[in-house]
């Protein structure tokens, strides 16, 4: 009886892992942002000594749009994300159907955003292009963490569609999220 009671729901893994997914997205970012701080740092000594660093601008690029994407998800866990809680909370009783309606376009724009990225990935992939740049590197490359972190950010939100519609409840943690909900 007692390893019954220490054996966690599959819905209580499933969101552990999910909270996980968002969280090593977030890890990734980080990253990304200190690959941008070492691409500065190189290219800053290659001008001291003379030499020339090609393409720093463009990885630097790659890198900021890589750490975006890659955190779009955590920080929608978390509650960074831009709400319309002043909104929300003048609905009073239809709170939750403004929410569902919220969530709903946002599961549909990420999804639709998703689908293409990844579309476009494959597509530059499969036809060998290459950047514009001084670095001529194959686009698909810099392109493959914008599909992973926007698939991150779909599934992101039909988490916390599914879980409003379901559960009565979304997943988004933060402490001014509470504040706002409670002002």
């Amino acid at each position: 009886m007692a390893e019954a009671d220490t054996k966690q729901s599959p819905f209580a893994v499933i969101r552990t892992v999910l909270d996980n997914f968002y969280r090593l997205g977030g890890f990734v970012s980080a990253l990304f942002l200190m690959a941008i701080l070492l691409l500065i740092l190189v290219q800053m000594l290659a001008r001291w000594t003379g030499e020339v660093f090609p393409g720093a601008p463009d990885y630097a690029g790659y890198c900021m749009a890589s750490a975006s994407f890659f955190a779009f998800a955590y920080a929608l866990n978390n509650g960074a994300h831009i709400r319309v809680s002043i909104v929300l909370n003048s609905l009073g009783k239809s709170r939750r159907l403004g929410e569902i309606w919220c969530f709903a376009i946002g599961t549909a724009l990420s999804t639709y955003f998703c689908y293409y990225s990844i579309k476009t990935t494959y597509w530059s992939w499969k036809l060998n292009d290459i950047s514009q740049g001084q670095d001529a590197l194959p686009i698909w490359i810099p392109q493959l963490p914008m599909a992973t972190g926007a698939t991150m950010l779909a599934i992101c939100f039909w988490d916390n569609l599914l879980n409003l519609i379901f559960v009565g409840d979304h997943h988004i943690t933060s402490e001014k999220l509470k504040q706002a909900s409670t002002d």
